[in-house]
């Protein structure tokens, strides 16, 4: 098989720069490994619409990347429009930070399309696409617009909503049609699943028998993969990093007082606010903490241009300047607060030398974070950490302390806990998720949707499930079909 993985942005595996979110440390390791083709983004815009869209095409151990420049007359409005100001907000349940209009949804259309067209390039008899993230929901519809037969997989690294979230979403009826062209549709969790199912029935007026739906595209499967990281690299890559300089200055700053650490890209999905509010509550309820322990927030800045995004940095910012004004001393800042991203090795680095890991979403499809830091931590004197029940790392770390990041005095007694934990409960809950991150291990993943894709284009004409169907239309004025 020759397997495209597509996505909005392409990493590069360069250990002392910065990481650009979760999706990127999952699929470096699979590229590299599995000999596929990853395309996406250069992060460069394409003026000339008759000119070559790929920037470069390089190695990547086995595989490739492959950087295309995306259309300038419709970049913004797909990225920064539709897909971040009406997707992202909606599938973290927050409805009312939708931004959008009907141009950054024809631009958000249009970007697809280019990028389905894009993707004929690597088409050959053996090729399956696998397609990931909100940013390309109609590129398998495109793809197959297109004339493509190929297996086309989706996999989806944020929450899926209640059907009544997604009703706020302009066009998120023939958006969600277009999803259909998929031959396997994943979920991190059983609830992203079943919400997506749910609104197939009660919007679509589909039905969903185990997992597999019909409609004009074919056979559809439904299905939960939660992504895991290589666990025994990530461990080995902490160890080693204990004498990097950076983490060595870090360690030697803490002067034997206890860390605890948070690393996220500055979002309001990741509820730091409720985060640093429950710092200082924990300061306000244990004043024998004060000066035993630091918090160290990393909150690496993205989509600026983005209102929501300016107004959280901002609000931030007073936050932790309040907490620092309250409890800190002349020798003392209860609250490190960095605004810059860290590459892999020290970011384990970190993890390792912090006591306590907070990790406490208001809502995440994974948050691969809360498996790096438990993967990170000495065997002989684990940090514990603290976990929003709202993170799709809940369901498999179950011995973390999990929390309500809404009740700020809970989380604040959690973390108390967590710095006062005893040696021998840190060690059992310590084993206790090492076990369950080594079940499902980002091959794994990899591995199971695969085989699941497979499986699916084997047995679709297999499947009874009966239903009527929505006609197939094309829309005038696009190269491509549409569903009405």
């Amino acid at each position: 098989m020759n397997l495209v993985v597509v996505s909005n942005r392409v990493a590069r595996a360069k250990t002392n720069e910065p990481m650009t979110g979760g999706l990127a440390a999952a699929l470096l390791p699979l590229v590299e490994s599995s000999g596929a083709i990853w395309v996406g983004s250069s992060g460069q815009i394409l003026e000339d619409s008759s000119a070559d869209a790929f920037a470069t095409i390089e190695t990547l151990g086995k595989g490739a990347l492959a950087l295309l420049d995306l259309p300038a007359a419709h970049y913004g409005g797909y990225y920064e429009g539709f897909a971040n100001s009406a997707l992202w907000p909606a599938l973290h349940s927050r409805v009312d930070l939708i931004r959008t209009s009907q141009d950054d949804y024809e631009s958000y259309r249009e970007v697809n399309a280019f990028m389905a067209r894009a993707l004929l390039r690597f088409r050959n008899p053996e090729t399956a696409f696998w397609v990931q993230d909100y940013h390309f929901l109609a590129l398998g519809a495109e793809l197959r617009a297109l004339g493509t037969t190929h297996p086309i997989g989706f996999f989806l690294h944020t929450p899926w909503p209640a059907a009544s979230v997604m009703r706020c979403v302009p066009h998120h009826r023939e958006l969600i049609e277009r999803m259909l062209a998929y031959d396997l549709v994943g979920f991190q969790t059983a609830a992203d699943c079943d919400n997506f199912a749910g609104y197939l029935r009660t919007e679509l007026g589909l039905a969903v028998k185990g997992g597999v739906v019909a409609s004009p595209y074919g056979i559809t499967r439904l299905a939960t993969f939660p992504i895991g990281i290589d666990v025994d690299v990530f461990a080995a890559q902490a160890a080693k990093a204990a004498l990097h300089p950076e983490v060595s200055r870090l360690r030697h700053s803490l002067e034997g007082k206890k860390l605890a650490i948070g690393v996220d890209r500055l979002d309001y999905s990741k509820g730091l606010v409720a985060r640093v509010d429950a710092f200082d509550r924990m300061l306000a309820l244990h004043p024998e903490l004060k000066r035993k322990v630091s918090f160290l927030q990393i909150a690496t800045p993205s989509r600026g241009t983005i209102e929501a995004y300016g107004a959280l940095q901002d609000e931030l910012a007073r936050h932790v300047a309040e907490v620092n004004g309250r409890h800190g001393e002349v020798d003392w800042t209860p609250i490190r607060y960095l605004n810059k991203g860290f590459g892999q090795t020290v970011l384990a680095g970190f993890y390792r030398t912090a006591h306590v890991g907070v990790v406490t979403p208001f809502h995440d499809g994974m948050n691969l974070v809360a498996k790096e830091y438990v993967a990170a931590q000495n065997p002989q004197d684990p940090g514990v950490l603290v976990l929003s029940k709202f993170a799709g790392a809940a369901n498999e770390l179950d011995a973390a302390l999990l929390i309500n990041p809404h009740d700020t005095d809970a989380v604040a007694r959690s973390i108390a806990a967590a710095l006062t934990m005893p040696l021998t409960e840190r060690r059992a809950r310590w084993e206790t998720m090492m076990r369950r991150l080594r079940t499902n291990t980002i091959h794994q993943w990899f591995s199971r949707f695969m085989a699941a894709l497979a499986d699916t284009r084997i047995n679709d004409i297999l499947v009874d499930v009966k239903q009527p169907v929505m006609p197939l239309q094309v829309r005038p004025g696009r190269g491509s079909a549409a569903l009405h």
